[in-house]
């Protein structure tokens, strides 16, 4: 279903049902897919049968055997039909879930703010680069893109891990595409490159995989940056906005990465803290989090064709410097926002 027919749909409205799964964690998948099939067909998503399922312990597992049993079945008679992977961006949906789902969940969930917005520019192309920590859904990146589309109403589109695209776990939490729906880019090279050639605004988190599995103890530290970001801003001449955010540690707080088993598990990463024993029992809490204050400083924005040489100005070592001097002032803004005494994260 594409826009047009998106626009011409009632607003989607929080019921009872709803504000109970806003309120109880195994129940924010069931807002998620409840919000997916209102604007868009989804034969072969989770039904009304299975979602009490998903509220009971070890119930999602039978909610996916009945899920499982009733595709096989609707496919064998035919009643199923074949469904594209060639999910696009839309951003009338992105518009739709910000406005009647992320609403609540951030202003209230996390009471996001957004600090120093002055240096937000009016328009695109733009690099955002930030942060990002938890082992967890990427709930610090779908909160700042709801601040910003707020601030500007811009279409924002985050760089990421292709678990978000292709992951079967994945396909059976969220509907076939949600991830492109909503912007979604695969945090590949070419598909980077590409975005910034046609001047998107961009979510990205410069230290990559090194940073959201980082774990606990390093939560306040920054991993290394990728480069790329520095050499794509300067062959296309598209500003960086840094970013810091504080308080997405503990969107999963205590949790260490057990490389084993996410190797095992072809993901990449594999959380254990004292939340795993409730995930085990409620499956479809992997898109929760723990309550917490998410707080966003943006810092001044980098034009880094300016600060080279014109000899020296896309080499590795320029732009490797360059991405060093940034990891470094932002280190140094998130250390003063963590040690700000009006920092509350609970």
């Amino acid at each position: 279903m594409g826009s047009g027919c998106l626009s011409a749909k009632t607003p989607y409205r929080f019921d009872w049902f709803d504000w109970f799964c806003f309120r109880y964690p195994p129940g924010w998948l069931i807002l998620f897919n409840r919000h997916w099939q209102h604007y868009k067909a989804d034969p072969e998503g989770w039904s009304w049968l299975e979602y009490p399922l998903f509220l009971l312990p070890g119930g999602f597992y039978l909610a996916a055997l009945l899920r499982w049993l009733r595709v096989l079945v609707q496919r064998w008679l035919g009643l199923s039909p074949v469904l594209s992977n060639s999910a696009q961006p839309d951003p009338v949906y992105q518009q739709a879930f910000r406005r009647e789902i992320l609403t609540p969940i951030v202003h209230r969930h996390f009471r996001a703010e957004l600090e120093d917005d002055d240096y937000l520019p009016a328009s695109g192309p733009l690099i955002i680069a930030m942060n990002h920590t938890g082992m967890c859904f990427p709930w610090d990146f779908l909160a700042l893109a709801f601040l910003l589309a707020e601030r500007r109403n811009w279409f924002l589109q985050p760089l990421a891990h292709s678990m978000f695209f292709d992951h079967p776990w994945l396909h059976w939490w969220l509907p076939q595409g949600w991830s492109q729906v909503l912007g979604g880019i695969r945090a590949e090279r070419e598909l980077f490159e590409a975005a910034i050639a046609e001047k998107a605004i961009l979510l990205y988190a410069p230290e990559g995989l090194r940073g959201v599995t980082k774990g606990w103890p390093q939560r306040h530290r920054l991993a290394a940056f990728d480069p790329s970001f520095v050499r794509l801003s300067v062959r296309y001449q598209v500003p960086i906005l840094p970013v810091v955010c504080a308080g997405s540690e503990y969107l999963h707080p205590y949790a260490f990465n057990i490389r084993w088993l996410a190797r095992w598990f072809h993901t990449p990463m594999f959380p254990i803290s004292p939340l795993s024993v409730a995930f085990l029992l409620f499956p479809s809490m992997g898109v929760w989090v723990m309550r917490t204050k998410l707080r966003y400083r943006l810092q001044p924005i980098q034009y880094p064709w300016l600060q080279a040489s014109e000899g020296d100005l896309a080499s590795y070592r320029s732009t490797h410097q360059q991405a060093e001097v940034l990891r470094g002032s932002m280190q140094e803004a998130l250390d003063k926002v963590v040690r700000s005494a009006s920092f509350p994260v609970r």
